[in-house]
């Protein structure tokens, strides 16, 4: 039996060429299209979300920024560390919409206003240069904390 490295290569694919595999459900090594490569890696492969980057530079303590896009990377800049602030979620989020945020800056007292959806593990306070994420969820109706 010829082994795979004493094939010939080819420089090009199309999808009705085959490729060697090792099949668990069979026990031994089957062959597959590649366009049967291709749909599989299509049903299971996920790509993250591009993320839209949005800015705030917020001056004053008490500050709000509204979250402006569906997947956002919320970098905020305050001028100083703050007493309060707030950050406004989006009202109607999609299923597993992401909001990442970055603050530069210590915030004493931060809100995470989820409008009429429930926010599960933001936090309450930043450091400066502290970080986090959430992902909704449109079954429970929930922001849950996820970094």
């Amino acid at each position: 039996m010829t082994e795979i490295n004493q094939l010939t290569a080819v420089s090009s694919v199309i999808a009705g060429d085959q490729v060697p595999i090792w099949s668990s459900n069979n026990g031994g090594a089957r062959k597959a299209s590649m366009s049967t490569m291709l749909a599989y890696m299509q049903d299971n492969i996920e790509f993250p979300a591009a993320f839209t980057k949005q800015y705030a530079a917020p001056s004053a303590t008490a500050f709000s920024v509204s979250i402006t896009a569906g997947d956002t990377w919320l970098i905020l800049t305050p001028v100083a560390g703050y007493a309060d602030g707030t950050i406004v979620l989006p009202t109607d989020p999609t299923d597993s919409q992401e909001v990442l945020v970055n603050c530069t800056q210590s915030v004493t007292t931060l809100v995470v206003d989820g409008g009429t959806k429930t926010v599960t593990g933001e936090p309450a306070t930043l450091a400066a240069n502290a970080f986090f994420r959430l992902r909704y969820d449109s079954i429970a109706g929930v922001w849950y904390r996820v970094g």
